[in-house]
């Protein structure tokens, strides 16, 4: 018998109607932004072990500087310490594995919270336990940035199947504006 992994990495993005995580200019708009939505992201992140996100993400919350994080980038070899943060590595994915990255970091256990962008959300599509897809239904951003590379050709909710998670449940997060959060869970073997 196996226990649970030591780590267990979970996605976490809002997108509009069509499938966007910022507008046109690569700016997440007041418009993508819901208090309800806003809440339930800070908790997970609250409870994270290490947050993971690429050079234009980031959570801007009181805790942010608290918590443990790797920042994906091209621009270390493969692991530096972040100059500004103690609390943050620099990781290339090129020079130096995830567990290599988390053991730098100092994290072994717990959840791994991603929470984008598009190519740092796609490197995990084979590893997510869960991913959190809130959707705003009546938002749309024309010419945005996409959630995922490959949309609008095809949907979040298709890309996230097609790796091996299914829509488990949903928890409304702010219903004057039908926004809400979908648990995309991978199927126990």
């Amino acid at each position: 018998m196996t226990g649970a992994p030591a780590m267990r990495i979970e996605g976490f993005v809002i997108v509009s109607a069509d499938g966007h995580l910022a507008d046109a200019s690569g700016v997440m708009p007041d418009t993508l932004k819901f208090a309800g939505d806003q809440r339930f992201f800070s908790e997970a992140l609250d409870r994270a072990a290490l947050i993971v996100h690429g050079r234009n993400s980031f959570e801007d919350q009181p805790n942010s500087p608290r918590r443990k994080r790797l920042l994906v980038t091209r621009q270390v070899a493969g692991l530096a310490p972040d100059q500004s943060n103690p609390n943050a590595v620099h990781w290339n994915p090129a020079g130096a594995s995830f567990e290599q990255a988390c053991a730098h970091a100092g994290v072994s256990s717990g959840m791994v919270a991603v929470i984008g962008g598009p190519d740092v959300f796609a490197m995990f599509f084979d590893r997510y336990h869960t991913f959190w897809l809130s959707e705003a239904p009546r938002v749309r951003l024309p010419g945005g940035e996409p959630c995922f590379p490959g949309v609008p050709a095809r949907t979040p909710q298709q890309l996230l199947a097609a790796h091996g998670l299914m829509p488990v449940d949903r928890i409304v997060l702010d219903a004057d504006h039908d926004v809400g959060v979908t648990a995309w869970r991978r199927a126990v073997v």
